[in-house]
């Protein structure tokens, strides 16, 4: 009997760590998955950043990620999603280091920061926290960590 409550103990354990490995908070998840729903992707697409991906702009970029936008609380200063509030979502937030994010568009990272993810943490932030000129520098910081 004793074997038989260790052996169900140590199933159960082991079923649980699986399941919170798989929905594990500040995890990113689904990365190859696009976030503008189809009927708006064409749109998406077309649009194009009205800055040059200049080291300036790019610094701009990433001055407004890590203070008035505050997206560094979640997706961390270098935008890998390891930023402190990041870790209590589910999914967690994008890391724009991951290699699959290379086949987004500009316009693709402009739809999210306009509209948010629905089922995420992350909101709609342009136009009420910044604007749209702003949240174009902000994409270009985002692309930028890609290289």
């Amino acid at each position: 009997m004793k074997f038989g409550i260790t052996a169900l103990a140590l199933f159960t354990a082991t079923l649980f760590s699986v399941s919170v490995a798989m929905s594990e908070p500040g995890k990113e998840s689904d990365v190859g998955k696009a976030r503008v729903p189809a009927d708006e992707m064409e749109e998406a697409r077309e649009w194009k950043n009205p800055f040059p991906a200049t080291p300036e702009n790019i610094a701009k970029g990433k001055a407004l990620f890590t203070g008035k936008a505050t997206c560094f609380t979640c997706h961390g200063n270098e935008g890998k999603g390891d930023g402190i509030a990041g870790a209590a979502l589910d999914p967690g937030p994008r890391d724009f280091h991951n290699p699959l994010m290379k086949n987004r568009q500009a316009g693709e990272y402009m739809w999210v920061v306009q509209n948010g993810i629905e089922g995420t943490g992350m909101i709609s932030y342009s136009p009420g926290i910044v604007s749209e000129e702003e949240a174009a520098l902000i994409v270009l910081f985002e692309m930028s960590l890609l290289k």
